[in-house]
């Protein structure tokens, strides 16, 4: 386990923030959870740490949100999902992690601008294209293997859609309980779930929960309006972010 504890300084209010992104607004902030723990460790080992976490978060997100999730997006996006963990599996290790983010980060960032440039009145639902559902579902997969930072592009698919806001982060959790109970076995294969790394990730178990929690708490306070304004900006602040880390 480990006993630095400058480590959990990071790690603590990192796993906090994002339970309550993933648990109330779709999992965007969560993206800033492994940079920020690896100032402290490696990218690897916080990936690592972070994935039973997650799949804890996944456990009490599926309760919550049970009746609340769209069934056709899931299966739209999904198998791209899974070949995209298939590929960030097998680049694990090898692709410039600072590529990725840059890349990622400035999809993030024009998508939202965008949003924010363009007349809302003029902006109306998109419906369910299922090429592009499975094509950033892939983009998902992928870079969620490489760094938890599915959010970004899953959401670049589905804010669009305009769903409910429930119905919104419902999906996002059903969809991600998928993508990483299917990161288990990589992760398994490249020697990321050593005995200091699970101990660490018990020892982070309650702050996941509360974390997760709280957001789950937040989002019935939050209009659908101001919810998915806080969505957009969400996925700016992190495609920002992503650029940052890539570039400097």
């Amino acid at each position: 386990m480990i006993d630095d504890p400058v480590f959990y300084l990071v790690a603590i209010p990192a796993v906090l923030i994002f339970g309550i992104s993933k648990g109330g607004f779709g999992g965007g902030l969560g993206i800033a959870a492994v940079p920020l723990m690896a100032i402290v460790v490696s990218p690897a080992r916080a990936a690592g740490i972070l994935l039973p976490l997650l799949v804890l978060m996944d456990l009490i997100g599926l309760w919550a949100y049970r009746r609340h999730w769209d069934r056709r997006v899931v299966r739209v996006m999904l198998p791209g999902a899974l070949l995209g963990i298939l590929v960030g599996g097998l680049a694990f290790g090898y692709l410039d992690d600072d590529v990725v983010r840059v890349v990622l980060g400035l999809i993030a960032v024009g998508f939202t601008a965008d949003y924010f440039l363009r007349d809302k009145s003029r902006i109306e639902a998109r419906p369910q294209r299922p090429l592009a559902g499975g094509f950033w579902g892939g983009v998902a997969g992928f870079t969620s293997t490489i760094a938890h930072a599915g959010g970004p592009p899953a959401n670049i698919y589905l804010l669009p859609l305009k769903l409910d806001k429930s119905i919104f982060v419902g999906t996002m959790v059903v969809l991600f309980s998928v993508i990483n109970a299917a990161k288990i076995a990589p992760y398994a294969a490249l020697g990321l779930f050593d005995a200091a790394n699970l101990t660490t990730s018990l020892a982070l178990a309650p702050v996941a929960a509360i974390g997760m929690l709280l957001g789950i708490w937040l989002h019935g306070k939050v209009d659908q309006v101001l919810f998915y304004r806080l969505c957009y900006v969400f996925v700016l602040l992190t495609g920002l972010k992503l650029v940052h880390d890539g570039l400097f």
